[in-house]
């Protein structure tokens, strides 16, 4: 395996740098206390390229592989993990299309996301379904003209309020059913001008082919202020037979499908995190003294950061070994990307957490940076599987 970043890939992080520097880690926290839709960054990371990395070369002109899609999350996670969520949501949303879609789907669903700014969101999550998917209860039932319609409610949806189209994971038939489809619900596109800031609105959205989807106020969340997730509710919404992914009885294995891809992507969500708070722990460290000499020049203090950066380097290594092992479409792809989400997961909270310990009191209080780290790490050891979850995937790979 070569460490090295090959040309692409040196581009790619040079690019994302360059927009984190000069518009992101400027006036974070102005923009998270303003807690409004950045979609300006959205824009730039757009026409930069480094959004809507799984869509493939047919579309968009150029392919990512999953090594540099990793590199670039992790790097825009640098600046924050709400803005890469929901970038990276829209690869959670349409990698299906781009994995199991024929060539027609393709380009009636992934095009429009080449054109324009869009964003897309994946409803998987049910109040009563989060970890154990067969427990949802959204269903397609099969009509007389052979149209599908689709009724369930999702909560926990990234970019729900913006969104231009929907991905959805729903039981065949009825809610107890065994089977489960994957349908995708284009609707009217949304940019910027159309909703600049949702706030604390609902949206109600009146689908072309039929029905309509009722969209939550946005959670008032701990962490992430700035990516957008509320709940969505499908009221007899009309599907079309070409609206369904692959085989209607395999959603299930394009759960799985999906989430391999994901788990690394929230692995470099986690890495990204880790190291912000490993350079603004070393930047104040560095400035504050007390007893006589700067913090992490404390053989306690500089434990402390050793351990922060050992953890920041495992994580980065399981994340690319995890990459590496998607990328081939290795059998036991699974375990790594488990693996990486659960060591960057558990690097992101350490490294927040010891990190404001070593700010003192002021890492408590929210003019200093460690303390929104400290509030976006915990949801990464949580979506896309619980740290449990990946345990039960690990030890079941093993035996």
């Amino acid at each position: 395996m070569d460490f090295r970043l090959n040309e692409n890939q040196s581009l790619y992080v040079d690019t994302v740098r360059k927009l984190v520097k000069n518009e992101i880690t400027p006036h974070i926290l102005e923009m998270e206390k303003a807690h409004a839709f950045p979609w300006g960054i959205i824009g730039k990371a757009w026409e930069m390229g480094v959004l809507n990395l799984c869509i493939p070369e047919s579309i968009k002109g150029f392919e990512i592989d999953v090594i540099s899609s990793a590199i670039i999350i992790e790097e825009l996670s640098f600046g924050d993990t709400g803005i890469s969520t929901s970038a990276m949501c829209n690869d959670l949303a349409n990698v299906v299309i781009s994995q199991h879609g024929t060539k027609e789907q393709q380009e009636k669903f992934l095009r429009p996301f080449a054109e324009r700014p869009l964003l897309a969101s994946f409803c998987l999550t049910e109040p009563g379904a989060g970890s154990d998917n067969s427990l949802m209860t959204s269903f397609i039932c099969k009509r007389d003209d052979g149209s599908y319609v689709l009724n369930g409610s999702k909560c926990f949806i990234t970019n729900s309020s913006y969104a231009s189209q929907y991905t959805v994971l729903c039981k065949v038939g009825k809610p107890t059913s065994n089977f489960m489809a994957c349908v995708v619900i284009p609707v009217d596109p949304v940019t910027a001008s159309d909703i600049p800031d949702i706030k604390s609105n609902t949206r109600e959205i009146k689908v072309p082919t039929g029905g309509r989807i009722v969209v939550g106020k946005p959670e008032d969340k701990l962490g992430q202020r700035l990516s957008n997730t509320a709940s969505v509710t499908f009221e007899d919404v009309v599907i079309l037979p070409e609206q369904i992914i692959g085989d209607r009885r395999f959603g299930f294995k394009y759960i799985v499908d999906v989430l391999d891809y994901a788990r690394p992507m929230v692995a470099a969500i986690g890495l990204g995190l880790a190291r912000r708070a490993l350079a603004v722990t070393l930047d104040y460290t560095r400035e504050r003294k007390q007893f006589g000499q700067r913090i992490c020049d404390l053989p306690v203090a500089r434990e402390t950061i050793t351990t922060m950066w050992k953890k920041v380097e495992l994580a980065r290594l399981a994340l690319f070994r995890a990459a590496c092992k998607i990328e081939e479409k290795a059998k036991d792809a699974g375990i790594y990307a488990s693996l990486a989400k659960n060591t960057a997961a558990e690097a992101a909270i350490f490294c927040a957490t010891e990190g404001l310990h070593l700010h003192g009191g002021y890492g408590f209080t929210t003019e200093y940076e460690i303390s929104k780290l400290a509030r976006d790490a915990h949801i990464i050891d949580i979506y896309e599987g619980v740290r449990e979850v990946q345990n039960m995937i690990i030890g079941r790979e093993i035996v």
